[in-house]
């Protein structure tokens, strides 16, 4: 008979966890990806016409766990185009780094209305675990939008804390790779970094929990290629999984 599962020796010192939440706990990395390359491929278009935006290498490369504004910005700087920044309230276009930023926040609401966000089902069974455990654990989302999505998929009551995109505005913190999310989250669950793990699939969230000195980085890499899997260890991963489910033995393991 197969008992309760139980933790990966990795998680089993520490004390609390922070998981991202796009592409993490929400299967919504694909969703923000298209609304990316919309609004990117009109300002490419605007600008003359360039190769569009790949949905995958350049959404990993440039805005994958970065704040809107600064994926914005990194992206249209790697093709050349030196975008005026803009003001808070400029209207969603193409002419500065914050109307193309307010652009894919439009598309990815509009999209948010036609279909629902799954979650992972490998982590919402280590989420679980954790609970049953007594490990507090918090999410981490540059977007603005991850507290509605996990509401949404009915997950929010397993995190004792969140710290998204709004929450990184209201207090100023800097986005991915800088830690201070992270570290945010680590404060609210009231555990020093080092005795916390960070489980992100983003590089420069991967590298962000590095920085942050926290015990244990977990690099996801649902791709499970091997090129995506060095990437996330060059940039501090200590641990790859498929999956954040991969942190979970069965019982009858020991």
């Amino acid at each position: 008979m197969t008992g309760a599962p139980s933790l990966a020796a990795p998680l089993r010192s520490l004390r609390a966890v922070v998981f991202d939440t796009d592409g993490v706990i929400t299967d919504s990395a694909a969703v923000h990806a298209a609304a990316w390359k919309d609004a990117f491929d009109a300002a490419l278009s605007a600008a003359g016409g360039q190769r569009p935006f790949d949905p995958v290498d350049d959404y990993l490369r440039y805005v994958d766990g970065r704040a809107r504004e600064d994926g914005a910005a990194a992206f249209l700087r790697s093709r050349g185009l030196e975008l005026p920044l803009g003001e808070v309230d400029d209207a969603p276009g193409t002419a500065t780094v914050r109307a193309v930023a307010a652009r894919k926040d439009e598309l990815f609401t509009a999209r948010l209305r036609t279909r629902a966000i799954a979650t992972w089902p490998g982590t919402v069974r280590l989420l679980h675990a954790l609970r049953d455990r007594g490990v507090p654990c918090a999410a981490v989302s540059a977007s603005r939008h991850a507290t509605e999505l996990l509401s949404a998929a009915e997950v929010l009551g397993l995190f004792d804390a969140v710290v998204d995109g709004n929450e990184a505005r209201r207090l100023d913190l800097p986005g991915k790779p800088d830690p201070a999310l992270f570290v945010e989250a680590a404060r609210r669950l009231g555990v020093p970094p080092h005795d916390t793990a960070v489980v992100e699939d983003a590089l420069a969230g991967v590298e962000a929990g590095r920085r942050g000195g926290f015990g244990l980085v977990v690099g996801v890499d649902r791709t499970a290629g091997p090129h995506s899997a060095a990437a996330l260890r060059r940039r501090g991963a200590d641990v790859v999984v498929s999956d954040p489910g991969e942190l979970l033995r069965s019982g009858e393991d020991g």
